[in-house]
């Protein structure tokens, strides 16, 4: 059977946990807590068993007493914690149901029996000990003896034999012994070492701190000092090492004796020299490379109060072009030959210049005025560069292309400079090439949100920050909404809302065009649907959506399309996409045969820009399209008063033109009524811009329909 949960053993057992947390702490033991409470438990049992017994035995408190310093329990406290816990608790938890006060009586007399055995086993104890350190001190003076002698066969055999240089000099530093190590290490002449004095042994890369440790140790102020020391040998060469010097006192503890202890780290140091120029020095081209370039930089940019910095980050125009045609070999003597000139251009101190790898180049300068040293560098290095090298017979023509930075010191970071320098010789390399730009804030804050904007797209389209504005597309005839143009904003955690201006080109050259594209399509159908279920009476409103040039090749745009308007229940004929002229300018057939079959599913296709580009009018002939939109450029001239004629002669002639191709005219940008009653004499069918409504959300464009309807 089990014990109920308040028996007498569940009492015993919290007892003895009650005593375990008291004595634990003070007890030196390499038990755990849970161990030391099963070494207990025994102990408490005994004293339950010595409490109740019918006849109190004092032998079993004393064994108690004495098992406690057996378990190490031999501070002090052990004992007055323990007597503590046992006052308290142990008639309250083992007392079962016996007479209190009696019960209290023979824990007194119990305690007294716990501390008398606790208190003889611990002298016990101490006199085993006792008696073993002095059986131990005998026998160490015996071994003392003959260690003594040993040691000293042992110190000789080791100060003779040492690999390591050892010396022992006296306090006014005459060298007084030297092994055979030390004596090589000074070219093999004992005289040369023997007898001389230690600041003879001075060298000029020596520091005040090292002869200032010296005369510490001297003195008796410190025991020993570890150094890196230089000392001349006799040949004139430099002899590196790790000089170690410690105090030897006499039996009182004066000062009596210096011993060195010298390794030679000559051979050493001249590894670490070359493994550290190796490290910081481009193997092809022998210059400083990108780690020794950012130590220079980092110092430069620590530099004191009214000292500032120039940078010229150099990239070579059209390496990559000699690299494929000419092949890596020739491509880097080129490289060989442009650190030569560039290393020719540092003839100022405090400049230097590096290669970072590839065709990259660094040159930096610093100092007080370096708003004019900085391009006075560049130029030297666009004079550089000017003369052509040759090449396994040719002549080649080296540019390049300097983005420059400069400023005062402590107010930029290593980073932050090379990344305006890189942004700005980017910015030069657009500009045309072989030619050097000088850093611009403004233009550096534009390129990094730019970047931040382009890493943040992809993870922008998973969170749902992208939504639709829809702008009306209204029939100039009546007046009337015929349909809106979707337009896609990019509701930004920081940016705010951002146009597509600011984002479409960048998901274009990312290629995140495509799944963008797909999701505007999927909203506008999907809205368009909705308009449609809601207003049945007011018939379909056209949705006109954008593709990019990268959503033409796509080769499941017309799948994704289809696809998209079956699983909507959208009839193709409410659909428009809009192509720029630009993209269409000398398409092929298979360009256009994705175009072709959407427009035979009933897909309008709108040639959006009309007018921007250069493509000849007669293609609008081959081109799949139903619908023209005219740039807002042709309605600029519109708004003065009166309109200029060229500009409406020209749009007059294209809306002949589209409309005896069977082409309707969408014009953009109407921004007056003016403008709105011009085209609708010209006979443009549609029109959309800001004279009717700004891009907003879907429910506002059919409330805008259904009072144009009532008007």
């Amino acid at each position: 059977m089990t014990a109920e949960p308040d028996g007498p053993e569940d009492r015993l057992r919290r007892f003895a946990t009650i005593w375990s947390r008291a004595v634990f702490p003070v007890t030196a033991t390499s038990l755990n807590r849970a161990e030391f409470d099963a070494l207990l438990m025994p102990l408490a049992r005994q004293l339950r068993d010595a409490l109740l017994a019918r006849t109190l035995d004092a032998a079993q408190g004393q064994a108690i007493g004495a098992a406690l310093v057996e378990v190490h329990c031999t501070d002090p406290e052990a004992l007055s914690r323990t007597l503590d816990v046992v006052d308290a608790y142990l008639v309250l938890y083992c007392g079962g149901d016996g007479s209190t006060e009696e019960l209290r009586s023979r824990s007194a007399r119990l305690q007294h029996a716990v501390a008398a055995g606790y208190a003889g086993a611990l002298r016990d104890r101490t006199l085993i000990e006792q008696e073993a350190i002095a059986r131990a001190a005998q026998e160490a003076r015996y071994a003392v003896a003959e260690a003594l002698h040993t040691s000293e066969v042992r110190f000789r055999a080791v100060f003779e034999e040492a690999a390591t240089g050892i010396g022992i000099a006296d306090l006014d530093g005459c060298m007084l012994e030297a092994n055979d190590a030390l004596v090589r290490m000074f070219g093999g002449s004992e005289q040369l070492v023997r007898g001389r004095k230690l600041k003879d042994w001075s060298h000029p890369e020596d520091t005040p701190h090292l002869w200032r440790l010296y005369d510490e140790l001297v003195r008796g102020e410190r025991e020993h000092y570890r150094v890196e020391k230089a000392f001349h040998r006799p040949d004139g060469t430099v002899l590196w090492t790790n000089l170690t010097v410690s105090l030897l006192r006499d039996a009182e503890g004066r000062p009596q004796y210096q011993l060195a202890l010298m390794e030679d780290t000559t051979e050493r140091r001249l590894l670490n020299l070359r493994l550290r120029y190796e490290a910081t020095h481009d193997a092809l081209t022998g210059l400083p490379n990108r780690t020794l370039f950012f130590e220079r930089l980092e110092k430069a940019l620590a530099a004191g109060d009214g000292m500032r910095f120039g940078l010229c980050y150099l990239d070579l125009d059209g390496f990559k072009t000699i690299n494929d045609s000419l092949g890596h070999a020739a491509g880097d003597r080129l490289l060989v030959e442009v650190a030569d000139r560039l290393q020719a251009c540092v003839t100022v101190p405090g400049e230097m210049v590096a290669r970072l790898g590839g065709d990259e180049f660094v040159a930096l300068t610093s100092g007080p005025c370096t708003e004019t040293d900085v391009d006075d560098l560049a130029g030297r290095i666009m004079t550089a560069l000017a003369t052509p090298v040759r090449i396994e017979g040719r002549e080649l023509t080296v540019r390049g292309s300097i983005g420059i930075v400069e400023g005062p010191a402590k107010e930029r970071s290593p980073a932050e400079v090379l990344r305006s320098a890189d942004i700005t010789m980017y910015r030069a390399k657009h500009a045309g090439g072989n030619r050097y730009e000088l850093a611009d804030p403004e233009a550096d804050q534009r390129t990094i949100t730019r970047h931040g904007l382009t890493t943040a797209l992809p993870v922008a389209l998973e969170r749902g920050e992208f939504f639709i504005e829809y702008q009306p597309l209204v029939d100039l005839g009546d007046g009337s909404v015929r349909g809106a143009e979707a337009l896609v904003r990019w509701s930004h955690p920081q940016h705010g809302v951002l146009g597509p201006d600011r984002f479409i080109p960048l998901a274009e050259n990312t290629g995140l065009i495509v799944p963008l594209g797909r999701w505007v399509l999927e909203e506008s159908v999907r809205q368009a649907r909705h308009w449609q279920d809601r207003h049945a009476d007011a018939g379909p409103l056209r949705i006109n959506v954008n593709l990019s040039p990268c959503q033409l090749h796509h080769p499941q745009l017309v799948s994704d399309t289809v696809d998209i308007l079956d699983r909507h229940g959208l009839d193709p004929s409410v659909l428009c996409l809009e192509v720029t002229e630009s993209a269409l300018i000398g398409a092929d057939d298979d360009l256009l045969k994705p175009l072709r079959r959407l427009s035979e599913m009933g897909v309008n296709i709108a040639l959006d820009d009309f007018g921007t580009g250069y493509s000849n009018l007669a293609n609008l002939r081959r081109l799949p399209v139903g619908i023209l939109k005219l740039d807002r450029s042709f309605t600029q001239g519109m708004q003065q008063f009166p309109a200029d004629p060229t500009d409406l002669k020209i749009v007059e002639g294209i809306v002949s033109l589209a409309h005896s191709l069977d082409l309707s005219v969408t014009v953009e940008g109407v921004e007056t009524g003016a403008q709105a009653e011009a085209l609708r004499d010209m006979g443009c069918d549609t029109a959309q811009g800001w004279y009717y409504a700004r891009p907003g959300p879907p429910d506002r464009l059919h409330q805008l329909a259904l009072a144009d309807a009532t008007s």
